[in-house]
């Protein structure tokens, strides 16, 4: 305790000195906090924007053919009897909907839109996609089997038609065909590339094929399947892929005309692009830790030169060498927490501004505000090992000076 308030009192008789050392830590903790909480957020951002796009989603699409060596459009291969199949047969998925992708404006009274997204999908849309509704309701399985002209709204497809008004028993009209709106889905925000996916609206498949598709078509464009769990994906792929080469009876080492991607797979890419990112980034921000190491070095070998002759006089009085290398360690590492703890909280409010100036210059972005707490911890951990490591050498040199030359330093 002694040896902390001597410590305490030295640091501040020579304060600008201290300010100075402690402005090498300063900065090397606020750069690790800072780099390594905004790499989180853009990590953290990834995962909502999948995470958006269903709970554990598989997606099913049509393969694409070759003619002449020349490789054609998609196959018109998938089926309402492949959704079924799986949805039956597959023990892993836990719900599947077909998409029907159709097009056109929206008319409520003398305003139009056009939504970027208009589907027609199956009754266990909502659960795939992780997607609730907001107001109203969802359509049922009566609904589908009548292809009856109902349809639900997305949050902006809505806020464009009806601005504040309630559109729930509305008739909108798509291509002069009158729609009754029955729901509306909660807000969703912009995708990762940006994309609204509030832009949409969707409606039972077999209006949408019948009403909007036409042309005869009687199958689906794409399939959505959620699996039971994200550990029991691989296997869902897996049971997808072996149950729809079955039905399309694909032969052996022949092209399976569907594809089966895996949204997951691609979130994880992405997750160890931007770890990686944050490493490095946490690692050159590290140097400028052992920079400020240093400068706390040459700092104290300064001050056990100015000093001499008040160690000489201390040790004169008793003081052993053990306690003035306790003293010069202590001052060494109270420099490193002092510099580690305003380091961490500058670091916060750095992540904090620069992702809030990511979110207002960059559009259809949302990063979260992420502070990285063991980051910060880590830092602080690691600048008061600086203040040990580049301490001791100082102290110790302190220790060995002979208390008669000591004294008679100038």
């Amino acid at each position: 305790m002694v040896t902390l308030q001597i410590a305490c009192r030295s640091l501040v008789k020579n304060r600008l000195r201290a300010i100075l050392t402690v402005l090498g830590v300063v900065i090397g903790i606020a750069a690790v906090t800072t780099l390594v909480s905004v790499g989180q957020s853009a990590a953290e951002m990834i995962r909502g924007q999948f995470s958006a796009i269903g709970t554990n989603v598989i997606v099913v699409i049509p393969g694409t053919g070759d003619r002449g060596g020349v490789r054609q459009g998609p196959l018109p291969s998938l089926s309402q009897g492949d959704v079924d199949a799986i949805a039956s047969q597959c023990p892993t998925v836990l719900a599947t909907t077909p998409l029907v992708a159709a097009a056109g404006q929206v008319i409520h009274g003398s305003t139009n839109w056009s939504p970027k997204q208009m589907f027609g999908v199956g009754v266990d849309y909502p659960t795939v996609r992780s997607w609730r509704v907001r107001r109203g309701g969802f359509f049922s399985d009566r609904d589908v089997q009548g292809a009856e002209k109902v349809c639900v709204l997305g949050h902006t497809v809505a806020a464009r038609l009806f601005q504040t008004a309630n559109p729930l028993g509305s008739i909108v009209r798509i291509r002069n065909i009158p729609f009754r709106v029955i729901g509306v889905l909660e807000k969703k925000g912009a995708n990762i590339v940006g994309d609204d996916q509030d832009d949409i609206l969707v409606m039972p498949y077999s209006t949408a094929r019948k009403r909007l598709v036409g042309n005869g078509f009687k199958g689906v464009h794409a399939i959505l399947v959620s699996a039971r769990s994200v550990e029991r994906m691989a296997e869902s792929e897996r049971e997808i892929r072996h149950l729809l080469a079955d039905r399309h009876k694909i032969a052996a080492g022949q092209r399976n005309d569907f594809q089966v991607q895996n949204t997951t797979e691609i979130a994880k890419a992405l997750g160890v692009v931007t770890g990686v990112m944050t490493a490095m980034l946490a690692s050159i921000a590290g140097i400028s830790l052992l920079v400020g190491g240093v400068g706390i070095m040459n700092i104290m070998l300064v001050s056990v030169t100015e000093r001499t002759k008040e160690i000489g006089l201390r040790m004169a009085l008793g003081a052993t060498g053990a306690d003035i290398l306790r003293q010069f360690l202590v001052e060494s590492i109270l420099l490193s927490a002092i510099g580690g703890v305003i380091g961490f909280a500058l670091g916060v409010a750095g992540a904090a501004g620069l992702t809030l100036l990511i979110n207002a210059y960059s559009s259809g972005t949302d990063w979260p505000i992420v502070v990285s707490v063991p980051a910060g911890l880590a830092a602080i951990g690691f600048a008061a090992l600086v203040g040990i490591f580049f301490g001791y050498y100082p102290a110790r040199r302190a220790s060995r000076l002979d208390p008669i030359e000591a004294l008679r330093y100038e």
